[in-house]
Parts: structure tokens; C-alpha cells; sequence
């Protein structure tokens, strides 16, 4: 069992006042807080944190933890001064349940959780995370998606069982994103020992789409055209995750062109859609007749058009 610095670990000297010390624990709290914190090991900093003030705050449990600071130093396994005995679990520790501080929490203030009753502290839940796929065309949906995954069971006694395969219906939140991490609270694995659920995290991944291409909140889809198509110009009948619209193309259209089509990409968060944008390409036959060469010939030799004009000085 390693001495703690519960002054180091809250970044404060050991003369800082009460209000010092809960700005420091409040700072590290809105950074670690396994909620919103991205940091590694952020729930063991969080936990940390939360033992150094649950200390420090206490004019009682601070005096005397100061006492016996000074026969500790960081990461050295703790005697005590001369003659010390740990409380362990024995009457007359200060009633709160330690069940989620350190040995070395419990061994100078005891706790409530173990205090001669013979059980432990009730344990939270483990966190589920899992991929959640979905078409494009389910975020613009408001229907359910049923999602089933496995949470770890344990008996009272704290014992691993067999899994459980548990089924949920979940409406997909309007403007989600690739990627995006979404927190459904209390739908995890279930305590133990009346500890709380641990939650569901689903991280959002947009199915690969055949037609469109995804950016933000707008949509890609590219538009093919014949090389007459792009000169004369025409309609085009073009798919959009709700149907189809007739999109004009003016003459003289050149390939990689963009055409904004507005509200008809996906939803963002205040509900209002993004942008189709069609991307021309014009490709050619795959294969010609004479006929038909014969034609392309005839154009090459009348058209006045270079299209490598801007390679020369």
C-alpha cells in the first residue's frame, strides 16, 4: 500500500485554504470526469481526485492526515510513524463509504462500507462501448433502430456469470455525425451490491453509401454525361436520399463542375439539412464505330480549341 500526496495530487501546496482547494478539485473534476473526458485513464484521475477532497475539504480528516504526511513520501509503501495501526475496516472511522477510495484511504479512516458488517461496497456496472452502423438514409428517419450487445453479469457475491444478450430500440438523434459517441446512462452492465448501472456508448459509423459521398453535412454524388451531354447541355433525372429531382445542365458544362442542390444532404443538429452537391463527369464510349470516329474526326478538325493552351509561355 503506496503513501498518497493528496496535496500533490490536487496540484495545491499544504498551506492552501479551503477555497483553494476546492477551485483545484472542481478544475479536475470538470477535466477527468469520465462523462466528458477523452484523457486517458480519466475515471482513475477522476476517483483520485475526488479521494484527495473528500480528505482535504474535512478540517478533521486534514489534520490528520497532516499528522501522518510526514512519515510518507509518494509512491513508497506507507508505515505510519512508530507504533501506527491501520483501521482497516474497524468501528470508529469517519462513516463515509470508502468503497470507491484507495486501501490507503481505508487504512487511515476506515469506512462505513466496512465497518465489522462483513460486506463490500456495491460496484457500478461496466460500460458497454460498440459500433453502431447505419445508412444515410436512417439519419434523416425517425423510426428505431433495434441494437443488441452482451453485458457482463455478476452474482451477489460478486462472482462473473454468462453474459447477457440484451436488446434495445434506439432513435437515431437528428444531425449525428460519423463517428460521434452517443451516452445512453444506465444501460450497461447492472451493478453490484446495489451499485448503479454502467452505460451504453455507441459510436456512430455511417455505412459506405454506393452513390454518395459524405462531407459534413453535405452530400457528393458524382453525375456522369456524355461529352454531347456536357456541350448541348440537358436534364438529368439525379438520386437524392428521398427521391429523385431533375437537375439542368447548362452548355458547356465541364467535367468536375460542381452543382449545389440546397436541402438535400443530411440533418444537422438544429434539424435543418446540408447540400447535395452534383460533381460532373463526362466520360466517353467505351467503344466507337466507324461512323462515329468518323464524326469525332470531322470535329477535331473544324473545332478551334486547344485544351492545353495554358501549358504554353
Amino acid at each position: 500500500m503506496d503513501f498518497k500526496d493528496y496535496y500533490k495530487i490536487l496540484g495545491v501546496e499544504p498551506t492552501a485554504d479551503d477555497k483553494a482547494i476546492k477551485v483545484a478539485y472542481r478544475k479536475l473534476a470538470r477535466k477527468y470526469h469520465p462523462d466528458v473526458s477523452k484523457e486517458k485513464d480519466a475515471e482513475d484521475k477522476f476517483k483520485e481526485a475526488s479521494e484527495a477532497y473528500e480528505v482535504l475539504k474535512s478540517a478533521d480528516k486534514r489534520a490528520e492526515y497532516d499528522d501522518l504526511r510526514k512519515y510518507g513520501q509518494p509512491g513508497r509503501p506507507f508505515q505510519g510513524p512508530p507504533g501506527y495501526q491501520t483501521r482497516g475496516g474497524a468501528a470508529g472511522g469517519y462513516g463515509e463509504d470508502a468503497g470507491d477510495f484507495s486501501d490507503f484511504f481505508s487504512s487511515i479512516f476506515g469506512g462505513r462500507a466496512q465497518q465489522g458488517r462483513g460486506r463490500s461496497a456495491g460496484r457500478r456496472g461496466q460500460d458497454v462501448e460498440m459500433e453502431l452502423p447505419i445508412f444515410l438514409e436512417e439519419t434523416l428517419s425517425n423510426e428505431s433502430k433495434q441494437v443488441s450487445f452482451k453485458v457482463a453479469q455478476h452474482g451477489a457475491d460478486g462472482q462473473r456469470m454468462a453474459d447477457v444478450t440484451k436488446t434495445l430500440n434506439v432513435k437515431i438523434p437528428a444531425g449525428v455525425a460519423d463517428g460521434e459517441r452517443i451516452r445512453l446512462k444506465g444501460q450497461g452492465a447492472p451493478g453490484v451490491g446495489g451499485g448503479e448501472n454502467g452505460d451504453l456508448y455507441l459510436i456512430i459509423r455511417f455505412a459506405p453509401h454506393p452513390l454518395f459521398d459524405v462531407e459534413g453535412h453535405d452530400l457528393i454524388i458524382t453525375v456522369p454525361l456524355a461529352p454531347w451531354e456536357a456541350a448541348l447541355g440537358t436534364k438529368v433525372a439525379v438520386p437524392t436520399l428521398t427521391g429523385k429531382i431533375n437537375l439542368t445542365i447548362r452548355p458547356d458544362s465541364q467535367s468536375g463542375q460542381r452543382l449545389r442542390v440546397k436541402g438535400n444532404g443530411l440533418l444537422d443538429k438544429q434539424g435543418q439539412r446540408g447540400d447535395l452537391y452534383a460533381q460532373l463527369k463526362v466520360v466517353m464510349p467505351k467503344t466507337s464505330d466507324d461512323a462515329t470516329k468518323a464524326l469525332w474526326q470531322s470535329l477535331a478538325d473544324t473545332a478551334a480549341f486547344d485544351p492545353r493552351a495554358q501549358w504554353s509561355n
